[in-house]
Formats: structure tokens, C-alpha cells, sequence
């Protein structure tokens, strides 16, 4: 099959941004006040420790220069580790009020499609300015852990530091290494001892893996579409999997976001917190896990769900995704929620965890960096930047406005499956049934990783259940591809 233009595509997720209320565009107002900003910005006054010397590293994906965090560790004896995490000074440069951050306000988050990246702050700043780049002196904020050997947090603390990143890793290549499939990377190789400092994160991030497991949280791994292109043409959708590295990173930010929302209850201060709610669908969950030969309680129960998950991905790993997606639908959306400082909120069912803030991605979402003016805040004993009345209408606009951003992206995602699959009418295909309601019923296919409307032979059909299709018709514009039921 040849390549595909990417033009439409581009165009598409332009008018997709603009029918969900997200701006594609950074107004003319954003624009100029980024051309002012020529430096990192480092307010004047600040008491910012000096963690230059430490063997910082990043972790993120290939291409990625909107590097928002990097992390150290230091083995303090008796299996105690010190783990540090810092985060982008996101607020120094970019004000509360100023255009760049009303731009940001507006959208809330950096909306990656297939045709092209919407980033929610302007990529001078996000991939080089406010971006813990390599070989670059930050400011940030750090988050001071301390792990014992059981995985339990024994100790926490926050403040500012001067950092410098010594080594711009990536998942795939660190993950190989860690796996023992691969040679370390190169950018690791050259630091002497990171490659022991890597280990020693990633050893420390299993324990924390292993006693959130125990806790509840969830054992999940769904399959995600990365467009790829050859010369600027989109050539096909491939498998962005889980791995090890993924994993390290992943734990270690759990962590520190939910000494990031402790904190601030410390403080008796209000916060944002990430929720997920207990899973309105969860007799479904029951039915599919009693499909799977296995029984779960009639009440949501986290640990019950998860042995359940651990279990059936031991005994068939190449369908472990499939059930997840299943899962995954079925436990719903999370949303941001106002927590006033003494009073309860919900918790995060999927992480089995009570306090949970987002706080570590203030160049990619708008709740971190409101999370980053309140830490400063009470860091520096400061007026709050934000009023309780106003973080309660920022939660629910921020809820939105992910749940809009998905919209386009998966928009976007459906219309390049719709132009990869244009000439493959009449085909068949496996698939699992990803979404079952008065709405419709709709299916996910493995190759390319697509997702369509059953529009006939639907009759029966739920949440996690395989079937046979056979693609009917394509619409790139509109995004859809349609299935029957095959016989």
C-alpha cells in the first residue's frame, strides 16, 4: 500500500481543534510576548539549592524536547533509597495572566494527533526555554523522596533547585539495554556511571510498582497508534507498547504527584486532584472476568480486579491488551476535582490511591502548572495565585477540555486509520468491541490499530468481546470507518 499524504490530515486536525473550543493557533498577543523571552527566566530572591553536580537524566520518547522532568537516585544504606525529581520551572516564565498563559488556559493541555503536535505552550519555550534541555542549567522544582526497601514512601520534602540534565535518554533504547537486548544507549554510555544510576531508579521503581500492586493498582496495558511517515507521508500506524523505562518513569511520577497533593494538604492549601471514579459499569467488569473463568465481588473491588488482571496477563500475554482496552472503557474517564484543605474527594481507583495531584508536566497540561504556582506558594509562604472559586471552575474546565482534547485526537487517529484503510474494502479482520451502547457498538483492529462502528450484526455485541469483521466503507474526512459482522 503506498504512503498517504499528510496534508489532509493537518487540515482535518485544524478544523477538529477548532469544532471541540481548543485553539490551533497561538494568538497574535502569545506570539509577541514569546519573541521577547530571548533566556530562561529565573526569578531574583530565589533560595534554589545547587544539584548541578548530581547525574540527572531524562526519559522520555524519541522525539520528544519538551522535557518536563528528570530524576536521580542515591542508595542511602539498609535498602533505603534518596529518589529526586525535578520538575520544569514552567512558572517562571510564563505568568499567571500573561498571553502565553491565557492561550495555555484555554486549551489545558498539548494535543498530539497524527497529522501534527498542538502544543500548549509556544515549542521556544516548551522544547528549549522551559525545557530541562541537555546540557542546559534549569532552576526546577524537586521532589525529595525516600523509598525503603519494601517499596513504602518513608519521607518527603520539596524545594528549588539548580539543575542540569546529563543525559537525554529514550524509552525504547533504555528499556532494550535494561531487558538485555541492546547495548546502552549512547547519550548513557558517554556519563560515567549513569548507567548504575539508571539501574538504581529502575530497581527502585520496581519495589514501587510491586507495593502499588498490593495496594490495588492496576495492572493495565493498552495497545496505542504512533503515526508513521516516510518523506512527510503517513506510511502507517504502528504499536507504541509498553515497556520497562515506561514503567520506571510512570512509577516514579505516581509517586511524587502524590507527595505533590500531600504537601499541599500539609500547607492547608486546596489543590487539583486527578480522580477516577469507581466504575459505574462495574457488573460488566464482573461479566467479563467471569468470561475470562474467574469471579470478582459484586462491590468494586481494586485488589480483587487487579489479581484478576495480573493473572490473566501471566496466562496470555499477546491478549492481555485486548481485555485491558476492555477494562480500561469500562472503568470510565478521570477528571480533575477541587480539594478543599480538611475535606474528603474522591480518590483515583485505578491507582488505588487517596491523594493524587498532576504536577509533573507543566509544559504539556495546565492542571501542573496551577499545581507548580501552589507548591511555589507555599513553598514561598505567598498569596495564593489562584481563589478556591476559581481552581473549582479551572477543574471542571480542565476536565473539559481533556476530554475534548482526546475527542481530536482520536479524530484525527480515526481519519489516517480511514486513509490507511481506503483500499482494503472487503477486507476481514480480528477485533475486540471497545464501546457497546444506544449510541452504537464499535470495534478495535490490531493492523493497522484502528477503531470503527459496527453498523450491522451488532446484536449482542459488548465491552470486550471478539469478533470477526469485514471493513464495509471509509470516510477520512469525517474519521469513520465502518464494519459488519462477518459470518
Amino acid at each position: 500500500m503506498p504512503p498517504q499524504p499528510v496534508n489532509d490530515l493537518r487540515r482535518i486536525a485544524h478544523q477538529a481543534m477548532l469544532d471541540h473550543g481548543l485553539e490551533p493557533d497561538f494568538p497574535a498577543a502569545a506570539v509577541a510576548q514569546t519573541s521577547a523571552i530571548t533566556q530562561p527566566t529565573v526569578a531574583e530572591g530565589v533560595q534554589a539549592r545547587d544539584l548541578r553536580g548530581l547525574l540527572w537524566a531524562s526519559i522520555d520518547n524519541d522525539d520528544s524536547l519538551d522535557l518536563d522532568q528528570l530524576s536521580v537516585a542515591e542508595p542511602l544504606g539498609d535498602g533505603t533509597v534518596k529518589v529526586l525529581v525535578a520538575i520544569a520551572d514552567v512558572d517562571a516564565t510564563v505568568r499567571a495572566g500573561s498571553p502565553v498563559d491565557d492561550h495555555a488556559r484555554i486549551n489545558t493541555t498539548s494535543v498530539y494527533t497524527a497529522a501534527q503536535i498542538f502544543p500548549m505552550l509556544p515549542e521556544k519555550l516548551s522544547t528549549d526555554l522551559t525545557s530541562l534541555a541537555a546540557d542546559q542549567d534549569r532552576v526546577s522544582m524537586v521532589i525529595e523522596m525516600t523509598v525503603d526497601r519494601a517499596g513504602a514512601l518513608t519521607g518527603s520534602t520539596l524545594y528549588r533547585a539548580m539543575v542540569r540534565n546529563r543525559a537525554k535518554l529514550a524509552y525504547n533504547s533504555v528499556a532494550a539495554w535494561l531487558d538485555g537486548i541492546a547495548p546502552p544507549p549512547p547519550p548513557l554510555a558517554a556519563v560515567p556511571g549513569m548507567d548504575q544510576q539508571i539501574r538504581i531508579q529502575d530497581e527502585v521503581a520496581q519495589r514501587l510498582r510491586r507495593a502499588q500492586r498490593e495496594r490495588g493498582a492496576l495492572t493495565l496495558e493498552t495497545l496505542e497508534a504512533r503515526p508513521v511517515f516516510d518523506s512527510h507521508r503517513l506510511s502507517d500506524l504502528r504499536l507504541d507498547q509498553r515497556n520497562r523505562a515506561k514503567d520506571l518513569i510512570e512509577d516514579l511520577m505516581v509517586t511524587a504527584n502524590g507527595v505533590a497533593a500531600r504537601f499541599l494538604e500539609s500547607k492547608g492549601l486546596p489543590s487539583l486532584r486527578r480522580i477516577l471514579r469507581t466504575p459505574e459499569r462495574w457488573n460488566r467488569i464482573v461479566e467479563l472476568a467471569r468470561e475470562h473463568g474467574a469471579n470478582l465481588p459484586s462491590t468494586p473491588d481494586a485488589v480483587a480486579l487487579n489479581a484478576f488482571l495480573e493473572q490473566s496477563r501471566k496466562a496470555d500475554p499477546e491478549r492481555f491488551p485486548d481485555l485491558s482496552l476492555g477494562v480500561v472503557k469500562l472503568l470510565g474517564k478521570g477528571e480533575y476535582a477541587l480539594k478543599r484543605p480538611g475535606q474528603p474527594v474522591q480518590g483515583h481507583f485505578g491507582l488505588a490511591v487517596n491523594d493524587y495531584t498532576h504536577s509533573t508536566a507543566p509544559n504539556r497540561r495546565f492542571p501542573d502548572l496551577i499545581t507548580q504556582r501552589l507548591l511555589k506558594a507555599a513553598l514561598n509562604g505567598a498569596k495564593l495565585p489562584y481563589t478556591v472559586a476559581e481552581l473549582e471552575g479551572l477543574a471542571q474546565h480542565c476536565t473539559e477540555q481533556q476530554a475534548n482534547a482526546d475527542k481530536v485526537e482520536r479524530s484525527v487517529r480515526k481519519a489516517a486509520a480511514a486513509l490507511l484503510l481506503s483500499s482494503r474494502i472487503g477486507q476481514r479482520f480480528d477485533a475486540i468491541v471497545t464501546g457497546a451502547s444506544p449510541k452504537g457498538t464499535w470495534v478495535r483492529i490490531a493492523e493497522p490499530v484502528a477503531e470503527g462502528r459496527v453498523i450491522r450484526g451488532y446484536g449482542g455485541l459488548d465491552v470486550g468481546d471478539h469478533v470477526r469483521v469485514e471493513l464495509v466503507h471509509t470516510d477520512v474526512g469525517r474519521g469513520f470507518i465502518d464494519f459488519e459482522r462477518s459470518k
